[in-house]
């Protein structure tokens, strides 16, 4: 169910304005693929507002950079854990906010 805002758009509606220009070679965010806390990987799953992150049935973790945000929610939950690295897209990718 899609959370709606007080001007009746949700926010759906809204991210679906933004403009996303996925650099498909070289993703910004690197994950720690030899961390292994569930706890600590559930809390980054959960974090994310694009829910980009998820578990694959064989139990790894994997993420889809070409949807990102930006907002360096997971950067600031995994504390150098889960994530290896996080660093801008390289200039003219990334995400073009275009509403509000």
């Amino acid at each position: 169910m899609a959370v709606t805002t007080k001007k009746g758009m949700s926010i759906d509606d809204k991210l679906g304005f933004n403009r996303f220009i996925a650099d498909e070679h070289n993703a910004h965010i690197i994950l720690n693929e030899d961390y292994k806390d569930a706890a600590e990987i559930q809390r980054l799953i959960k974090a994310c507002p694009a829910a980009l992150y998820r578990l694959e049935e064989d139990g790894r973790l994997s993420f889809n950079h070409e949807g990102c945000l930006e907002c360096g929610t997971c950067r600031v939950i995994s504390g150098g854990k889960v994530i290896k690295s996080w660093n801008h897209p390289e200039g003219g990718m990334g995400i073009e906010y275009r509403l509000g």
